[in-house]
């Protein structure tokens, strides 16, 4: 969550990126406006795809564990730290599949920020 949370920046700060590189009317003639959105928006989209990437990497990996214990839970349906850690690891891939609707959300709010 955390290193979500710092490769989300450039979404939390579209307005300030956009007001930092788009020129006012003084500035039109030293910066290319046009390559300068094509750039904000090819990194914007390399974030939005890098995170998805990392999330769904997170839950494919998550949900192999979770398999795995449930397998192993199946043989020993005594064992209480084996019940345990299976539930962590549910919570834990519940978690990541909530963040892939949040990141849903974010890249929606940053591009309607962008268009």
């Amino acid at each position: 969550q955390e290193l979500l949370r710092v490769m989300r920046t450039i979404d939390d700060r579209i307005v300030h990126e956009l007001n930092t590189t788009i020129p006012t009317a003084s500035f039109v003639g030293k910066v290319d406006a046009g390559q300068t959105c094509k750039e904000l928006y090819q990194s914007l989209m390399d974030a939005h795809t890098s995170r998805e990437r990392i999330i769904k990497n997170c839950i494919a990996q998550t949900s192999s564990v979770v398999k795995t214990l449930r397998e192993e839970r199946e043989k020993a349906q005594d064992d209480v730290a084996l019940l345990k850690q299976l539930r962590k690891e549910q919570t834990k891939l519940k978690l990541m599949q909530s963040e892939l609707n949040v990141e849903e959300v974010v890249n929606d709010r940053s591009w309607k920020v962008l268009s």
